[in-house]
């Protein structure tokens, strides 16, 4: 096959969303602002000029694409009627304030909007309304989508987003739980999250993907996060999607002025998964540790991107990024750092640490350090490799079989991400998930 035929074979799957992005477009300019419309035209441009990422270009060279260019997908076309009753098992114990998507649409009969010290949550048309101040420095500022075809074209669907305002000085007293629920096979979705916390506030925020069905379909998720001067973030992502699912997700986070940010990351499903998650340090004394956790088996392939700009002096940023592989899965890692000029006394480290259960799993990693300050201290190391024997073999000393002994080796490295999550009752789901995929896998 030629280039230019294996060129318009990809765009297929982008020439079916784009046609559904045409149809819906006037009704769309009619009810946004003239700045959101501005956005959405722009990003819609980009997507015409773009073309799908493929292992020709160097972010993508470990996760080929092939299989998500066969695929054809619609939006939502006629909305599942789903009852409280029905994702009860989904809710976060210690969560008062829940926002639901199904299939990209809020399903305002399934979420719970319980005030918590002046937060302001809700949709993107009823933010506007009364938050428009607060939403438009930050509503497609803090992520690029100029040659990122899949943030570019999440925002040319933008409608449909989840806004959360937190009030500076304002102490969150329990977590926020924004769920995005896949219920149909062929659906593609494009969910949009904004965080903006005010000055001195703390936000716990949960980020959650699932799915009710094992079919394929494509979500295509985008999130914002702004923190202003001293606030303090803690930001626990999960995307446990349908295991023939293909989800593609930026997050853009922007620090200010000694503020903190704790990044959470959990990969379980999906048939091919990505995640760019990009931080600025855009003012003094910023910190952010970022925690990544992918288990995956069978035939998935997990990516994760991440980029921590340290732009500012007296940054400091910590990572711990681990993948479990079995079957013939195949889990890639990039984790990028800058320190730019004038960013003194920045102090970064990075760890990148892979499990194999299988010959069959395999790992790419690659963290970078570039570095254009001189009075810094940096860190990075990556590890891939099986379980210990020593380990396997003084469990079995002390009365456990082999394969007790690995599982509980293998759950242990898992655990010590999940361990830092703050939110008791999804640690607690994230264990036991983490326990029974550790048992089954080969």
């Amino acid at each position: 096959m030629s280039t230019g035929t294996a060129l318009v074979t990809e765009q297929g799957v982008l020439d079916g969303l784009l046609a559904s992005l045409t149809q819906t477009a006037g009704s769309l300019v009619s009810t946004q602002p003239k700045w959101l419309t501005t956005l959405r035209a722009q990003a819609l441009e980009r997507v015409g000029a773009l073309t799908l990422p493929s292992t020709h270009d160097e972010a993508w060279r470990f996760t080929p694409l092939a299989a998500f260019a066969r695929q054809s997908f619609h939006p939502l076309r006629t909305p599942t009627a789903l009852l409280p009753g029905d994702i009860k098992h989904l809710h976060i114990e210690e969560a008062t304030t829940r926002l639901v998507f199904v299939d990209g649409v809020h399903a305002p009969q399934l979420s719970s909007l319980k005030p918590d010290a002046g937060l302001a949550v809700g949709t993107l048309a009823s933010m506007l309304a009364r938050q428009a101040s607060s939403i438009e420095p930050h509503l497609g500022q803090h992520l690029a989508f100029h040659d990122a075809l899949f943030a570019a074209l999440n925002t040319a669907f933008l409608q449909d987003a989840a806004v959360l305002v937190v009030p500076r000085e304002t102490t969150l007293a329990a977590p926020v739980h924004v769920l995005f629920i896949s219920t149909q096979p062929d659906v593609a979705s494009h969910p949009r999250l904004l965080l903006v916390a005010g000055a001195g506030s703390k936000a716990t925020l949960i980020e959650d993907y699932v799915a009710l069905h094992p079919g394929t379909y494509f979500t295509n998720a985008v999130a914002e996060v702004a923190l202003g001067a001293n606030a303090q973030v803690s930001h626990v992502r999960i995307q446990r999607e349908s295991q023939q699912a293909f989800h593609m997700a930026s997050c853009a986070v922007s620090l200010g002025a000694a503020s903190r940010y704790h990044s959470a990351s959990i990969t379980l499903g999906g048939q091919i998964s990505r995640l760019d998650l990009k931080v600025l340090q855009s003012a003094d004394a910023a910190e952010c540790a970022l925690d990544g956790l992918a288990l995956i088996g069978g035939q998935q392939l997990a990516d994760t991107h991440t980029f921590i700009d340290h732009a500012k002096p007296h940054g400091v940023s910590r990572q711990l990024h681990k993948c479990i592989v079995g079957g013939a899965a195949h889990a890639v890692f990039n984790g990028q750092v800058m320190v730019r000029p004038g960013a003194q006394k920045t102090d970064s480290a990075q760890s990148s640490r892979n499990l194999l259960l299988s010959d069959k799993a395999q790992v790419d990693t690659q963290p970078q350090l570039e570095i254009f300050a001189d009075d810094v201290k940096c860190t990075h190391g990556a590890t891939v490799g099986q379980l210990d024997s020593d380990e396997v073999f003084y469990l079995q000393s002390r009365g456990l079989s082999e394969a007790v002994a690995r599982n509980l080796l293998t759950y242990a490295f898992g655990a010590e991400v999940i361990n830092r999550i703050s939110v008791a009752s999804l640690r607690r789901q994230l264990e036991q998930t983490v326990l029974e995929q550790t048992t089954g896998q080969p």
